[in-house]
């Protein structure tokens, strides 16, 4: 089964050409599936494979006893490192197993500085390779995120039921998993094609504890399925992916929202939590658990506060269906409609790819240091599209879409 998701990842996942190099990032745990995919890799014709590894424990020692002035500390070769491959249009596959409660117990502010030291120093001089070249992320059934996932199994045991549900929502265990890709990814195109020809100018969210209204570019691009980059390759980024999504408008949110699952902020967890925003502007956060560590992540920078991403995933998917909080945003993210504080990808506005930081400001486009996404969708969600006019059509009822395509 390894072997079938590896090649999944590589064949589906990264599209790899031959004779593409291929950086990896994954946590030690992650050991076993990574030496898969680099097989597979070669076997594809992969020139040179990477591996940048991290070790979570050694990640929590830091955030606990490092001198406080010494958390802003962010080795230049790393984006020495990055900048390489993205130059040359190489391949990226990141790997995100990371356990839920990491950084259980230590202070929100440590976390934050070093978290905003790395966005500033390392993510947003990356920024402008967005769109260069194929990249992936995946997941695997570490012992620490399966216990949590799991914990009343023993952590073997609980490895093995991780295993079998990723296997399961990520299409690995069919006789074909690459062709059962390429079908979800046609009726995802329909999905994204149905509201690119819509172009509705607002979405309006209600469940128990929602009501939101997100306002959207007049030249909105959804996007979903596949994406396709400047180096001539196009690839399923995410695996599994069940979203369609696009960018909000910066300044016109207004409402109330509940989240329907946990947010896992890199190794602390918010739970139960609701945000109001006004005029764009998330200006009340409210968390039963979390709530510390929430706020420091709005206030990241002065857009940290604003949305960049509105997706819609209906409740009949796989990861939703499998009854599983998974504590990680790649799967949770694809069992529920979700948006996302922070940063718009360029992508999701019509020639944003080329514009100027003020071009794409104007245009309704946020930037941002944080890209954080949260699920908001359940089976009790309704949402709306509402057109130029003021009309409004059903998008979703019940969790589920409204319409044929």
């Amino acid at each position: 089964m390894l072997t079938k998701y590896a090649d999944v990842v590589v064949k589906v996942g990264l599209n790899l050409r031959n004779d593409q190099r291929l950086s990896i990032r994954g946590i030690i745990e992650d050991a076993p599936f990574i030496r898969k995919v680099t097989e597979s890799a070669y076997k594809a014709g992969a020139r040179y494979v990477d591996v940048l590894w991290a070790d979570e424990p050694s990640a929590r020692i830091r955030l606990e006893h490092a001198d406080f002035e010494t958390l802003t500390e962010v080795p230049e070769w790393t984006l020495s490192r990055f900048e390489e491959y993205y130059k040359r249009g190489d391949a990226e596959l990141a790997i995100s197993s990371s356990n839920p409660d990491l950084l259980n117990g230590i202070d929100p502010e440590r976390i934050a500085i070093s978290r905003k030291a790395r966005l500033e120093k390392l993510v947003e001089p990356l920024r402008k390779y967005e769109n260069v070249s194929n990249w992936c992320v995946v997941a695997t059934a570490t012992p620490s995120w399966a216990k949590k996932v799991f914990p009343n199994l023993p952590v073997e045991e609980a490895q093995a039921r991780l295993w079998e549900a990723i296997f399961n929502v990520c299409r690995i265990d069919v006789p074909d998993p690459v062709s059962a890709w390429k079908d979800h990814t046609e009726k995802l195109e329909k999905y994204k094609d149905y509201f690119n020809a819509k172009n509705y100018s607002a979405l309006q969210y209600k469940a128990p504890g929602t009501d939101l209204t997100i306002g959207l570019p007049k030249n909105q691009v959804w996007n979903g399925a596949q994406e396709s980059f400047k180096n001539g390759i196009t690839c399923t980024v995410n695996i599994p992916t069940e979203e369609v999504f696009t960018a909000p408008h910066k300044d016109k949110a207004d409402g109330v929202v509940t989240a329907s699952r946990p947010l896992n902020l890199l190794g602390t967890l918010v739970e139960d939590f609701t945000v109001t925003f006004e005029n764009g502007r998330a200006v009340k956060v409210i968390a039963k658990k979390g709530e510390d560590d929430l706020r420091k992540l709005i206030e990241t920078d002065e857009n940290a506060v604003r949305l960049g991403e509105a997706a819609l995933v209906p409740n009949s998917s796989p990861i939703s269906q499998s009854g599983i909080q998974f504590y990680n945003t790649l799967f949770d993210e694809n069992a529920a409609s979700h948006i996302a504080l922070g940063s718009a990808y360029r992508s999701s506005i019509k020639g944003g790819e080329d514009m100027t930081d003020e071009e794409f400001a104007a245009n309704g486009g946020n930037k941002s240091l944080i890209h954080t996404d949260f699920m908001i969708g359940s089976g009790k969600m309704d949402v709306d599209g509402i057109c130029e006019d003021g009309t409004r059509e059903p998008v979703m009822r019940d969790g589920e879409w409204a319409f044929d395509v």
